[in-house]
């Protein structure tokens, strides 16, 4: 993408709502470009909806639109899609991926947050391309939209004049290094330190879901143990538990998951036992003893030595400390958001 240099006249950006539309898939990319006209940018944002008509966004909050899509008749920079919560109606919604297409035809680059990867497929917009979205629809992305070469890790994908999004907040990553690309690496940088924010945030989607870093498997009766599993993590899923139900040899089931799914059975169930005890402990206050029963740990004690095993901490210590804003700890800005 070619840099835009300060005073060379404004990028203009438009966002396209729609009723449902997830709010800080809207705002956390307009809050980047408005920063970053405070450390050398240049961005005319504008919200565009099908016939410049307030929406109601997924929250129930209002949000105004300044010009109708038909408005747009002039090229322009970036183009903006968020995702919503009801994006399986929304992809069926052939005016609105119309609205889509007429955007795109006007813009040098095209943008999706989250779910917004739908829209962009379903109007064929992804054909052929890499692309990223949320982790709890990265399946579903790649299943419905199979010309759709999904990266289920990536926290934003650029391919060509597209660039995919993953949940939400990635929006802002992604709005970011578009900031980059237009006025360099020190005002992306003075933005992320504004918003407190990462400059490049560490890691993938990896940490937030085991099952969508499964290959997608062949044997429908395989992915019927899987998901038993994450759908039931505090249940019986030992070997020949799992052999029975498939109706296989624990031998076969052993191969099945060695080729299919690249790791053993027990590795598997442990994984997503981990991953629901961090869940939990992010989200609940319920006791160790409580937390290990619901997640098929058992004991308080299999849950510790697990935490320690495979995350380095103890489950008290991951509770403390993804459970806190930071406020009052040590630590600058600038040492939070450096890349």
């Amino acid at each position: 993408m070619n840099r835009k240099r300060p005073g060379t006249g404004p990028l203009t950006v438009t966002v396209f709502v729609f009723p449902g539309v997830r709010l800080l898939d809207v705002t956390g990319p307009i809050e980047v470009f408005a920063s970053a006209n405070e450390f050398g940018g240049h961005y005319r944002v504008r919200i565009a909806s099908a016939d410049g008509a307030e929406v109601i966004t997924s929250a129930g909050t209002r949000l105004s639109a300044d010009l109708r899509v038909d408005d747009v008749r002039e090229p322009y920079d970036v183009l903006v899609v968020p995702g919503g919560p009801e994006w399986e109606t929304l992809i069926k919604d052939d005016a609105l991926l119309d609205a889509v297409r007429q955007l795109n035809e006007k813009a040098r680059c095209t943008a999706s947050v989250c779910t917004g990867a739908f829209l962009l497929a379903a109007a064929g917009l992804l054909d052929g391309r890499r692309a990223a979205t949320h982790w709890r629809q990265s399946r579903q992305l790649a299943l419905r939209f199979p010309s759709v070469q999904v990266e289920p890790d990536a926290i934003f994908v650029r391919d060509g004049p597209m660039m995919t999004s993953a949940g939400v907040t990635a929006g802002i990553d992604l709005s970011l290094a578009l900031v980059e690309d237009h006025y360099g690496a020190e005002v992306a940088r003075a933005v992320a330190k504004d918003m407190v924010v990462f400059m490049q945030r560490p890691g993938g989607q990896s940490q937030f879901s085991v099952r969508s870093r499964v290959p997608h498997t062949r044997q429908e009766m395989l992915r019927r143990v899987l998901d038993a599993v994450t759908e039931n993590p505090e249940a019986n899923h030992t070997l020949s538990a799992m052999a029975r139900r498939a109706g296989v040899s624990v031998r076969h089931m052993t191969r099945l998951f060695d080729e299919e799914v690249g790791t053993t059975p027990a590795r598997y169930v442990e994984q997503v036992r981990l991953e629901a005890a961090q869940v939990m402990l992010e989200t609940d206050d319920d006791p160790m003893s409580v937390v290990a029963r619901r997640t098929g740990f058992g004991s308080p004690e299999s849950l510790r030595r697990a935490f320690v095993r495979h995350l380095g901490v103890t489950p008290g210590a991951f509770r403390a400390s993804f459970r806190t804003t930071g406020v009052g700890t040590k630590g600058s800005v600038s040492e939070a958001v450096s890349p």
